[in-house]
């Protein structure tokens, strides 16, 4: 899948991701900075993905855990800090929740600072229902 937004281009190729983009993000951010580089990689390898590229470089990334047929988790979603406040940010959401593949799932996200971004596509605050779990060092 691919669309245009303006001068932007938001795809599900996988192949086009920019790694080291989505490292240098997450390292700095306050959800993934504890992730190893490794782990991150992995994560990418292991997930559906969405890029965001402008001139043929990466400036938006969304990733997404699913099982295909009941419900998905949406994970890991910027926009690099000079490209924020362009409506790119919503595009990017509302091509993921749009997609035939996604719009009919549960779709799950944890955020610190952005839900009403996510409420304009459908998502509602539930801080009593779900629950994590962390995981513990592991002893040597």
């Amino acid at each position: 899948m691919e669309i245009r937004y303006k001068d932007y281009l938001i795809t599900d190729d996988k192949s086009k991701i920019d790694k080291q983009v989505v490292l240098d993000y997450l390292a700095r951010s306050y959800w993934g900075s504890r992730r190893t580089p490794e782990r991150i990689s992995r994560s990418i390898d292991n997930s559906e993905c969405y890029g965001v590229f402008h001139d043929g470089r990466q400036i938006g990334f969304a990733r997404i855990v699913t099982d295909g047929a009941t419900v998905f988790y949406l994970c890991d979603v910027f926009v690099l800090e000079d490209y924020q406040g362009q409506g790119i940010g919503k595009k990017l959401i509302e091509t993921i929740t749009g997609s035939e593949r996604y719009e009919w799932m549960t779709g799950i996200l944890g955020t610190r600072d952005a839900h009403g971004l996510y409420e304009q596509y459908g998502f509602e605050r539930d801080p009593e229902r779900f629950m994590r779990r962390v995981p513990q060092a592991r002893s040597k």
